[in-house]
């Protein structure tokens, strides 16, 4: 163990790691509401990104898309989130679609069976043209 004699410089400490800073916005492109975002979909952010599906379902019938294009991991609280977003859209006339999943995240949709009973889109864009029909 280094003793430090009074008057004497300690070396400068490294900044501890930062957790990384997840961020979902909503934006609206004609009658669909679209949700990115930056960072994971777990336990931590869920509770925000409910907040902000809740909005697109409340009112009349939700066209979601979701997304996955920065979302470096989902877990079982952001798989479930999605689940219920989906049947609670689907409940009311509307539908959930998943957008850009990168290689990890569509691995998880496909282990989990989700890529089968979610519509999955390679873009945004291709996302929310498929609800115009």
């Amino acid at each position: 163990m280094t003793k430090w004699r009074r008057g004497t410089s300690r070396p400068a400490l490294k900044p501890a790691l930062k957790k990384e800073l997840t961020v979902f916005h909503l934006s609206r492109q004609g009658a669909v509401d679209v949700l990115e975002g930056r960072g994971p979909l777990n336990g931590d952010s869920a509770a925000s990104v409910r907040e902000l599906l809740d909005r697109c379902v409340a009112p009349g019938q939700p066209r979601v898309v979701v997304s996955l294009e920065e979302v470096p991991l989902l877990d079982s609280v952001g798989l479930e989130l999605l689940l219920d977003v989906r049947d609670q859209c689907l409940q009311r006339g509307g539908t959930l679609a998943l957008a850009a999943p990168n290689t990890l995240c569509r691995d998880i949709l496909h282990v989990t069976g989700l890529d089968r009973s979610m519509e999955l889109h390679d873009d945004v864009l291709a996302a929310v043209g498929s609800f115009v029909g």
